[in-house]
Parts: C-alpha cells; structure tokens; sequence
C-alpha cells in the first residue's frame, strides 16, 4: 500500500505534466474501484437490513398523541 501511495505522490509532484489519456487511465481505475465497492457492500448491507427487519417484524411502533 505504501509503494501505491508513493506512487500517486511522485505522480503528482513529478515536473512532467501528465497528460489526459493518464487522468482518464486514473478516472477509470477510481470508477472501477467504486462501482466494485458499491455492489460488495450494497449486497451486504442489504442482507443486513433484511436480517434486522426479520427480527423485528412483530414489534409495534406507539404514537404519539
């Protein structure tokens, strides 16, 4: 992970300019990297939801007069 992290500094910090193919390469890998981590957790989470809704599906909400 430090290796990455160096990486992505001495990518920004370096004195040639990056060019746009290299920040649509770097937009892509982050959407990728999103959209991977949006359907593990939306999955997860999800379960979750459903599994705490179970549980409690007798409950009674009161009012509030």
């Amino acid at each position: 992970m430090s290796k990455l992290c160096a990486g992505l500094k001495r990518f920004v910090t370096e004195q040639d300019a990056p060019t746009m193919a290299e920040y649509g390469l770097l937009l892509v890998f982050i959407a990728l990297v999103v959209a991977a981590g949006a359907l593990t957790l939306g999955t997860g989470i999800s379960t979750l939801f459903n599994a705490a809704g179970t549980a409690i599906g007798g409950a009674t909400i009161p009012t509030i007069p």
